[in-house]
């Protein structure tokens, strides 16, 4: 693999990428209404495939990031989903997970089980019938949402082409009947057949057992899946290994060692630098209201910490905490986000759980622990009155006053589902009265100071 920068041999005491991507691949779990876990199972049934078909190192590190990215555009049909069924979005994509959509009375049937769950008998009825007029055309379009933003964020990071046209086809049938564009049998490119089906076998395994996810696996053979592959994977599962390694509980060891030896990727910074900014496209895109909002919170406190001296280290830091301070909101319906009216109290306790959700997931990669409370603090007020910890002043450090101060400053800047995007003088004129009540006097008269010469 050339591109990207960073890459460089395995050194004892050091961390992978991959290592990196597998502890953020449990927050796509969410996303994607699937269990904890679901992409590590994928990848590495996806590469003992791999393995039985001796492919080239080169490929196997195509296919490696190919699995562990797979559901990186995950987030960016989330809202179109809640809102063409009328319902929570990891209920509507779970559901689907173990649905043939390729069969008419199988989508309607699904269909039917999921649109305006909470709904009367006719909304229920209205919006069957609109997703019913939609039909075919509106799948394909959120198929092709997803998977052409997976290829993206794959690509911004720096990962070979090969590793992107897998994603853009992960929902590609051999019969010709999948998304987004109707590929048919050896058209679809090897490492996207090699994905569908681990993922769909994961799906099943997961739901139903070991024997689940053959029985899928034969009976989509030739349909959904390419034959050859299919006769591959069930040689490995009845080897009986598998199933009893998927079920152990370092599997994230396991996937690591799975990666080819020479074309390992080293979490250098410039790779967790892309890493952060291709995560915070992911966050983003889980609501048309959050459109840049994580670049934009970054930048600001960049701009802050630079302003005030701290040092580059510092900076770079608290960039990277902007980056990643919403990953937790991945973990909430778009039926909450996306609500054009007030939220009720039991919503609005789910909301302001998202930092805490934040704090798990970047703990769980290594290079992010050091910055894991500082992103999850950014809802935090001097007073106390924030969430999710309702912490005082004297617990927040200067770079956690200044990402709060960021927060606000961007969010006040931008559209709301409840609110239009307010005019730089009435967000200054809100900053300026929480001042020293509930954000830090020193980063509110940097920003202020900032925005007057025009550099925010």
């Amino acid at each position: 693999m050339e591109a990207g920068p960073g890459h460089r041999a395995v050194e004892d005491g050091t961390v992978k990428l991959s290592e990196v991507l597998s502890a953020l691949s449990y927050v796509l779990d969410m996303a994607e209404g699937q269990a904890a876990g679901h992409v590590l199972r994928s990848c590495f049934i996806g590469m003992k495939v791999a393995q039985r078909l001796r492919l080239s190192e080169e490929e196997r590190s195509a296919l490696f990031y190919a699995l562990l990215l797979k559901d990186a555009g995950c987030s960016s049909n989330s809202s179109k989903v809640a809102a063409l069924f009328e319902s929570d979005d990891f209920r509507a994509k779970k559901a689907l997970k173990t649905t043939d959509w390729s069969r008419l009375p199988n989508a309607f049937l699904y269909v039917a089980r999921n649109v305006s769950p909470e709904g009367s008998l006719w909304s229920k009825a209205r919006r069957f019938l609109a997703v019913g007029i939609e039909g075919p055309k509106a799948a394909r379009n959120l198929v092709e949402i997803r998977c052409e933003r997976g290829a993206e964020i794959s690509r911004s990071i720096g990962f070979p082409e090969e590793t992107a046209r897998a994603i853009r086809a992960l929902d590609e049938h051999w019969n010709g009947a999948g998304h987004p564009d109707g590929m048919k049998g050896e058209e679809i490119p090897l490492l996207a057949r090699i994905c569908g089906l681990a993922q769909t076998v994961e799906v099943f395994y997961t739901a139903y057992g070991p024997v689940g996810a053959e029985e899928i696996a034969r009976k989509r053979r030739g349909e959904w899946f390419d034959p050859d592959l299919v006769d591959v994977f069930v040689a490995e599962a009845r080897m009986g290994e598998l199933w009893e390694a998927l079920g152990e509980p370092d599997l994230a060891r396991s996937v690591s060692l799975m990666e080819p030896a020479d074309r390992v990727i080293m979490a250098a910074p410039e790779w967790l630098d892309l890493t952060a900014h291709a995560f915070a496209r992911i966050i983003d895109a889980k609501s048309p209201f959050t459109f840049r909002h994580s670049e934009g919170v970054a930048r600001a406190a960049a701009k802050i910490a630079e302003h005030v001296g701290l040092p580059e280290g510092a900076v770079r830091d608290l960039k990277r905490a902007g980056l990643l301070r919403d990953i937790g909101k991945l973990g909430i319906s778009n039926r909450i986000l996306d609500k054009p009216g007030p939220l009720t109290e039991d919503e609005f306790e789910r909301v302001k759980r998202h930092p805490g959700l934040t704090c798990e997931v970047l703990t769980r990669a290594a290079p992010f622990r050091g910055i894991a409370e500082m992103a999850a603090n950014h809802h935090e007020k001097l007073d106390g009155s924030g969430y999710h910890r309702g912490i005082t002043g004297e617990h927040l450090a200067q770079p956690d006053r200044i990402l709060a101060v960021a927060d606000v400053f961007d969010a006040l800047s931008q559209n709301r589902p409840y609110r239009e995007a307010m005019p730089m003088e009435k967000v200054l004129e809100i900053i300026d009265e929480e001042s020293g009540e509930k954000l830090s006097p020193e980063s509110v008269g940097a920003l202020m100071d900032l925005v007057s010469k025009g550099e925010l």
